[in-house]
């Protein structure tokens, strides 16, 4: 079987901790990014692939080496247009690749999961239908009437605290209202949708020909080095899965799954997962309950006479709302990004991937710019200069090359570089270790359009538009 995983989105769910820069698979909110978790469960059924967009390339490059897959894994949209055209391009290139009898099992990036193995049992047991030309949806065990996820209506009943059992889907309901979902849970036969299905890929070929017929005409002219993609992708309308495909079919197999899963849809599922929030112990309360904290390092919260509080904090945005009303922050959101205020999708902090490694911002407060950057193991910065700033450098970890207009040298820990205007200069880790060097500017200008290439790895002309956070190097 081939996972892949579905990977992207806009980061207001769970604003202002995940922002569309830096959107939730990839925020810490438990002990590790939620696209980590994915990964590691999802690695014992095979290698996984990754959809994302380009915009979210080199973090997500990042957290793959992690695990240890490679950077050809990850298949970048040029833009998100939703499930339906992403799982369409996954068939396309797969087929390509000669791989159209092949099972494929889509998952979300951004899902917790408590029981991988039993997990992992479901999974693999919808394979083995999907094999057969089946098209299979997991769908979980519901334990409360939720109104933030769908429902999948089945056949039969669910089984209750068993292994996963296979039943016919009937229909699928939208995220209903408290009353609905309730009535939805007392006929038994109800599970949440959590957005996980396998198929063979000449199967699910065979419906998009069948119900998607416009999209896949556009999708099958996609060349294998996907050098067409962008111009294909501005002539497709965003679609889910669900509602192109799934609510259509004549035949769709449930997978029953009792496995502690949660899609962390909202503040109040952060709360329940975290029993409170603040492990650091730096909130103090009088006459306070049932609050949650998410706080930041640096800071120390008193709550008096308030209950049922959702406090979330972050270094330019601070979310203060009421257990029952977090649903209400993709208001919030839009009003700030009515504004133009850089908050409803920025993070102040600026740190951002690179498929070198990671940077980030600790200042700019116009006269100068200061960051921290970090190359990693084996990897190098392009070769650039820059017109209107001068940099200096000093290597606070690790060792490296540092090459000055063609003359390289060794640096390590405690070593300054001046890299003078207009000199052509570049940073090389050839070590197994990170090289972390904090960069000091100076100069009348430290846009990013101030940058020269004369030659990058990455074949980078200009950085990816949506990921506009001051990029270094």
């Amino acid at each position: 079987m081939i996972p892949v995983v579905l990977s992207g989105g806009n980061g207001t769910r769970l604003w202002p901790v995940s922002r569309a820069s830096w959107p939730k698979p990839f925020c810490d909110l438990f002990d590790e990014p939620l696209y980590l978790k994915t990964l590691k469960r999802l690695l014992p059924l095979g290698d996984p692939w990754t959809v994302t967009v380009r915009a979210l390339q080199a973090r997500t490059r990042e957290a793959c080496g992690q695990v240890g897959l490679a950077d050809a894994r990850v298949i970048c949209e040029p833009f998100g247009r939703n499930t339906a055209p992403a799982i369409a391009l996954v068939c396309r290139l797969f087929t390509l690749r000669g791989r159209s009898r092949d099972v494929v099992g889509i998952f979300p990036a951004d899902h917790l999961v408590h029981d991988d193995e039993r997990m992992r049992q479901a999974v693999e047991l919808g394979a083995e239908y999907a094999a057969k030309g089946e098209v299979v949806t997991l769908g979980m065990t519901p334990t409360r009437p939720a109104v933030t996820f769908g429902y999948i209506e089945t056949a039969g009943a669910v089984p209750e605290q068993e292994a996963p059992r296979v039943l016919t889907a009937r229909r699928f309901v939208e995220k209903p209202d408290e009353a609905t979902a309730r009535q939805l849970l007392a006929t038994g036969n109800c599970l949440w949708n959590a957005g996980i299905f396998l198929f063979r890929v000449d199967t699910m070929v065979g419906r998009f020909q069948s119900l998607l017929p416009n999209l896949w005409r556009r999708i099958e002219t996609i060349d294998a080095a996907c050098s067409n993609l962008a111009a294909i992708y501005e002539q497709i309308e965003p679609l889910s899965f669900d509602h192109g495909i799934l609510e259509h079919l004549d035949s769709l197999l449930c997978i029953s799954c009792d496995v502690g899963w949660s899609d962390v849809g909202s503040w109040e599922e952060v709360s329940a997962l975290s029993n409170g929030g603040d492990p650091g112990g730096r909130v103090f309360t009088t006459d306070a309950d049932n609050n949650y904290v998410h706080p930041q390092d640096s800071k120390v919260y008193g709550l008096a006479g308030v209950d049922d509080l959702i406090i979330v904090d972050t270094d330019d945005a601070l979310l203060v709302t009421r257990k029952g009303q977090s649903h209400r922050v993709r208001e919030v959101v839009e009003d700030v990004r009515q504004q133009g205020l850089p908050a409803a999708t920025q993070h102040e902090r600026r740190f951002d991937t690179r498929p070198w490694g990671r940077y980030e911002v600790l200042a700019a407060p116009g006269h100068f710019k200061a960051k921290v950057i970090t190359v990693a193991p084996h990897a190098r910065l392009s070769y650039q200069s820059h017109a209107h700033r001068e940099e200096h450098w000093i290597v606070v970890r690790g060792a490296g090359q540092v090459i000055l207009d063609g003359v390289t040298r060794d640096v390590k820990t405690g070593d300054y570089i001046f890299v003078a205007k207009g000199c052509r200069h570049r940073m090389i880790n050839p070590h197994d270790s990170d090289l972390q060097f904090v960069e000091v500017q100076l100069g009348s200008y430290f846009g990013e359009d101030d940058i020269i290439r004369y030659q990058d790895d990455y074949q980078r002309l200009t950085d990816p538009p949506e990921a506009d956070l001051e990029h270094p190097q």
